[in-house]
Formats: structure tokens, C-alpha cells, sequence
């Protein structure tokens, strides 16, 4: 196994991983995510797969794709309130259901963050759905703390 920028000939892969994590989400949250939903069509895939600000990674065995991390390059500067800093944030990181437990999220996870070292980056963010114990355990493990709450009241 190792570690690869994605391409187009990933996209069917990308949205079989992507309903798989749009299932997690809706299992865990079915007032806010739809059942059946993904997060990018195609479409959408191929747009992120040219930004080079947002690149994907992904754990390739013998020409399939494992797992994927959507990463977003933040810079922020010159702001009133914030420090200057660059974060590459991971939007969305997925190993298929049926090859967890395998360390293939580690290596991948392990990839972006040196990627993230090599373009000057002060720190690695991302967000865990309350709830998804697994990924916040893993999470844990990575040496990842809490950085912000976000709370809500339901009415």
C-alpha cells in the first residue's frame, strides 16, 4: 500500500467512500443528514481534483483506492483578530467499511500531515461529528486535542 494524490479515475471510488461516510453521519445525526446523501457528485470531484489548494490523498493497494483525506489549505492574514497561520484542514477522511481496523487511516492520515509540515503549515484541523466515537477515538490516538466546542440547543 501507499499513499497518492487522487485523480479522476478515483471518482467512482471517491462516491462509494463518500455514501459511506454520509451513512455514518446520517446514523448518528438523521435530523440533519439526508439517508443516501453524499457530499460532492462528480462534478464537484473533479473541480476539487484541479484546486491545488485542496488536495486529496489517498491509499492506493495494487491500483484500488483504500481510503481518501480531502484536505482545504487555510491561510489566514492580516486579520483583526486572528493570528497569521497556514492549517491544512481535513475535510473529510474515509477508509472503506469493509478494510477497517487496518491501519490504513493512520497512513494516511501520517502522509497528510507531513505533506502539511512540507508546505509550511503551522497545524492539521478537522472536525468529529459528536457522536462518531470511532473517528474521535482515532482522532485521540493521533495525538489531536479539542481545539473549539461547537454546541446547539434543539427546539
Amino acid at each position: 500500500m501507499f499513499i497518492r494524490k487522487a485523480n479522476e479515475n478515483d471518482i467512482p471510488k471517491m462516491i462509494d467512500l463518500l455514501l459511506q461516510v454520509g451513512s455514518v453521519h446520517h446514523e448518528i445525526r438523521p435530523d440533519l443528514f439526508r439517508e443516501g446523501a453524499q457530499k460532492y457528485d462528480a462534478d464537484a470531484l473533479k473541480a476539487i481534483l484541479s484546486d491545488p489548494d485542496r488536495p486529496i490523498f489517498c491509499a492506493d493497494k495494487d491500483g484500488t483506492m483504500l481510503g481518501y483525506a480531502f484536505c482545504v489549505m487555510q491561510i489566514t492574514r492580516g486579520n483583526p483578530v486572528l493570528c497569521d497561520r497556514k492549517v491544512l484542514y481535513i475535510d473529510d477522511l474515509c477508509v472503506d467499511s469493509d478494510l477497517r481496523g487496518q491501519n490504513i487511516a493512520k497512513t494516511i492520515y501520517d502522509a497528510v500531515v507531513e505533506y502539511a509540515r512540507k508546505s509550511g503549515c503551522d497545524a492539521v484541523t478537522l472536525n468529529v461529528w459528536a457522536g462518531n466515537d470511532r473517528a474521535l477515538r482515532f482522532y485521540e490516538k493521533c495525538g489531536l486535542k479539542p481545539q473549539k466546542y461547537g454546541l446547539e440547543f434543539i427546539l
